[in-house]
């Protein structure tokens, strides 16, 4: 099945009246609808590093040492900086820095498909069927990211830099069925986010057409606006969904050239070699870094997804996927993303999460793997005025079931609008069908905050 927002609006088609000034980009931004006063909180960006394809929370961030051999599986748990908290030794680096991080060890919902998941977990709420043969529609309930941006740009957000951006792809099973809600869903195309939809770790890696062509100055360009502007006021309007979509487009890449300010967030060259080392020269770590760019240049929410695809679904020889191709880099880059936004005084007010669309089955399997398990997985956040070096809830002896504090994807995204300054039950959206719906159901977990 074709994703309906993978497509591509023909740049020549589009944009010949602009000699090939303005870009088609169907995942851009919006400028703001409307200013309002919502409360500050302590964070005003987030980041999601999202691991598609799901963890193992045993083997990762929940070990049962304690547990029968074919549960506990090959890895030890070993101590951390917080005093009692114990993570897989498969984590050293991070385990040095759990005083930044939250733990929340008792996360559960009941969808087990992948992209049936990665809705329940992004936009906190189920999907209507358990699938992962599921693609995006207009009727979706968006996602946090999405509700972010669109919060951003009620409450004044504007000029030349996406609210919401996805990085390096988008969350997806194998790119045929793409999750629904990451894209602007009942909302409408103007909150769309920017989708990377390339390596930011491959060579000469740039954003095309995010600056003017060499032989355009500003002022023709000026000039073609003009008279696109004429043309456009002296022809038939036309009244359709596709028709203001491409205005939409108009107007979000006439603002990415005209600012500038996006073409030099996304210019990786920029940043010293030793700096990309350090999250890796890879497409997870230069992502991380792509956040940290974003964040600085006044992006609200970035997706940073861990793939691509379904990368982390571990059916088959899970503990040796995980030791020598997963957890490195992950960890690598999470732990400089944390390091650097601690370091630049932006982990205050940055709000940086770690999940998947769920976990992984406690009883190993006859391929000496893992398969999916919604019953109980962990989240982690840091930064954004959460409190650090605590774990909230447990599991049970296997880490089957939450045995303390149960905790709801809408529980996290309700600590997320909390930590924002918002308060999710009293801030409304329209559904598809004209329906009142709050940002979220869920309540914030106040021992974060």
């Amino acid at each position: 099945m074709m994703n309906p927002f993978s497509h591509r609006i023909s740049r020549r088609g589009l944009l010949r009246g602009l000699g090939g000034a303005l870009v088609p980009l169907c995942t851009h931004w919006a400028r703001a609808v409307g200013a309002g006063d919502a409360a500050l909180g302590k964070a005003k960006s987030v980041i999601l590093i999202f691991n598609g394809g799901a963890p193992s929370h045993i083997d990762l961030w929940d070990p049962k040492p304690d547990a029968p051999s074919d549960v506990r599986g090959t890895f030890s748990p070993i101590k951390t900086n917080v005093t009692g908290v114990h993570i897989s030794e498969l984590l050293p680096r991070m385990a040095r820095r759990m005083d930044k991080v939250a733990l929340i060890r008792s996360v559960h919902h009941e969808h087990s498909s992948h992209n049936g998941g990665m809705y329940w977990a992004t936009a906190g709420r189920p999907y209507p069927i358990d699938s992962t043969l599921i693609n995006p529609s207009r009727t979706d309930l968006p996602c946090f990211g999405t509700l972010v941006g669109w919060l951003a740009q009620r409450d004044g957000f504007s000029g030349g830099i996406p609210p919401y951006v996805i990085t390096p792809f988008p969350h997806c099973d194998s790119k045929a069925y793409i999750t629904p809600g990451q894209y602007g869903g009942c909302l409408g195309v103007r909150y769309d986010p920017f989708v990377l939809d390339d390596d930011p770790n491959a060579a000469g890696f740039k954003v095309r057409n995010m600056g003017l062509d060499a032989n355009m100055s500003a002022a023709r360009f000026e000039q073609r606006l003009g008279l696109l502007n004429e043309f456009s006021n002296s022809a038939p309007k036309i009244i359709s969904p596709q028709a203001e979509a491409i205005d939409i487009f108009n107007q979000q890449a006439v603002s990415l050239l005209q600012s500038g300010k996006a073409a030099d967030a996304f210019d990786l060259a920029k940043e010293p070699t030793a700096v990309r080392e350090r999250y890796g020269r890879h497409s997870w770590g230069q992502s991380h870094l792509l956040a940290r760019r974003l964040v600085e240049s006044g992006t609200r929410f970035i997706s940073t997804v861990n793939g691509p695809s379904i990368t982390w679904d571990t059916h088959k020889d899970n503990f040796n996927a995980l030791k020598n191709r997963l957890v490195p880099p992950m960890e690598q880059a999470y732990a400089a993303l944390l390091d650097d936004l601690a370091e630049r005084g932006l982990l205050d007010t940055t709000l940086v999460i770690w999940m998947g669309e769920f976990g992984r089955t406690p009883k190993i399997n006859s391929d000496a793997g893992r398969d999916h398990w919604p019953g109980c997985y962990s989240v982690l956040l840091a930064g954004g005025g959460i409190r650090g070096g605590q774990v909230i809830g447990a599991s049970d002896s296997i880490g089957a079931y939450p045995n303390e504090r149960p905790t709801s994807p809408a529980d996290i995204h309700a600590t997320v609008f909390a930590a924002l300054g918002y308060d999710a039950r009293t801030i409304h959206y329209q559904s598809a069908d004209g329906r009142p719906v709050p940002l979220t159901d869920g309540t914030p977990m106040r021992e974060l905050l």
